[in-house]
């Protein structure tokens, strides 16, 4: 898939544009959008989102499960790769690639063979597994070209983390550290596959689904957790051209215990949005960001946000498999949130719909554009880090040159209304937590 015309002309007739790396926080209400185009290169899309964990069968067995999202690739030993075990769960354009390593990396197989990922490094994965846990290791996106990404980006300031490599003839892979351990993936792959070529990427083994999906149409947004936000969004301005798309502090988004302070970058396209957080400190509860960074290690990713188009009928498919082994999600909100939700959203959304986001705990939010709609789920692995929101945002449709109809990115927000309910039930999750530490016996 190549770039569009306006793409091609936007870096043509700007080459080198300047991001808009200098800001001050000045939060939701006094942020002003705007979008100056200033991509360093041609970004088409968010690719596949790889977390590194010790079993990748059996956590993408869970998320498979959990989110409705069948195993549509593979690579391990049964496809000649004695380095990683590799699976890839799908639906829609959402992907979720799940790695593991072999041994130490050094195993002798009798076939040869070799990694699917060459960026792939069995003691780095390991180490990165016993800091962070289940976590995500990169945010790939497609670009026109991985080679020129990753050349650009490392002219403006990004550190590399593993030069461009081509996988197959028009495929090629490179990366950039992002931050903490979380690196930038830039995917370029050929404009006309051959015909027997996999449908993920080369070295990849197609599997057939076994059962329909739930809806997850792709993946919205990434959020990250850093210490330092301000650092962290020039940094990563710099290097890609991203423009900051929406931002919040703490007087928007805390409640009276704790806080954040949010930025979200965005590409050309608005397709690709990579919202960073900082914990806001001195507050009663310490930040339930400073927390993330306690359990993780460092900074990270914090949690994926995708999209569905019927966000009430995918969320009942996938509570009904909660008690089965399925995710959990934070509990619904009292119900006079609801009574603002009629006021603001009233002539969006039917009574109807309104109930049944009741009973399902679905927060509702409005921006000036369009309506969303979401829920976050309780944190996914073990530690109370990294956790997946579903989302649907309602509006904004508009046509491109050719006469068909998208949703501009970001319709609806990032559910700034919703976020002190959000950090309540997290209170409440910690508080639970904590109560139970308390009470618990000690070891002799």
């Amino acid at each position: 898939m190549g770039a569009t015309q306006e793409q091609h002309a936007a870096m043509k007739t700007n080459p080198n544009p300047e991001p808009q790396t200098g800001f001050k926080l000045v939060g939701h209400q006094h942020f002003t959008r705007s979008n100056p185009r200033s991509d360093r290169f041609p970004v088409l899309g968010f690719h596949h989102i790889e977390f590194w964990t010790s079993d990748a069968s059996t956590a993408a067995g869970r998320f498979s499960f959990g989110l409705g999202m069948p195993l549509t690739a593979r690579s391990d030993l049964s496809t000649g790769n004695p380095v990683h075990a590799s699976y890839l769960v799908q639906s829609g354009s959402l992907k979720f690639l799940f790695t593991a390593p072999y041994g130490n990396g050094a195993v002798d197989f009798a076939g040869g063979g070799v990694a699917a990922i060459p960026s792939f490094d069995a003691e780095v994965c390991r180490n990165f597994f016993v800091d962070h846990g289940l976590a995500v290791r990169a945010i790939a996106i497609q670009v026109d070209d991985a080679t020129e990404a990753f050349e650009k980006s490392v002219a403006n300031g990004a550190i590399p983390s593993f030069s461009p490599k081509q996988l197959s003839e028009g495929s090629t892979l490179a990366e950039i550290s992002l931050y903490g351990d979380v690196v930038l993936r830039f995917i370029s792959l050929p404009k006309n596959n051959p015909p027997n070529a996999p449908s993920f990427l080369p070295g990849f083994e197609d599997v057939s689904p076994t059962f329909s999906d739930f809806g997850l149409m792709r993946l919205d947004h990434a959020v990250g957790n850093v210490p330092n936000l301000v650092e962290t969004v020039a940094y990563i301005a710099k290097f890609t051209g991203f423009h900051e798309f929406a931002e919040f502090v703490a007087e928007d988004v805390g409640t009276a215990e704790s806080g954040l302070n949010s930025v979200v970058l965005a590409n050309n396209e608005e397709t690709v949005l990579i919202p960073l957080n900082e914990p806001v400190h001195g507050t009663k509860r310490r930040s339930q960001i400073q927390t993330y960074l306690d359990y993780n290690c460092g900074p990270g990713v914090q949690h994926l946000a995708l999209s569905t188009n019927d966000v009430l009928k995918t969320l009942r498919q996938m509570q009904a498999r909660t008690a089965l082994g399925g995710f959990q999600f934070m509990p619904a909100p009292p119900p006079n949130y609801y009574d603002g939700v009629r006021r603001r959203a009233g002539d969006v959304l039917s009574e109807a719909q309104i109930k049944e986001c009741q009973e399902l705990g679905v927060l509702v939010d409005r921006d000036d554009q369009g309506v969303l709609l979401q829920i976050f789920s309780k944190p996914v692995g073990d530690r109370p880090t990294i956790f997946v929101e579903i989302i649907q945002r309602v509006g904004c449709m508009m046509k491109d040159n050719e006469g068909r109809e998208y949703q501009k990115g970001g319709c609806g927000g990032f559910g700034k209304g919703n976020f002190s309910e959000l950090f309540k039930s997290i209170e409440e999750y910690e508080k639970s937590l904590e109560a139970k530490q308390a009470t618990a016996v000690p070891s002799a």
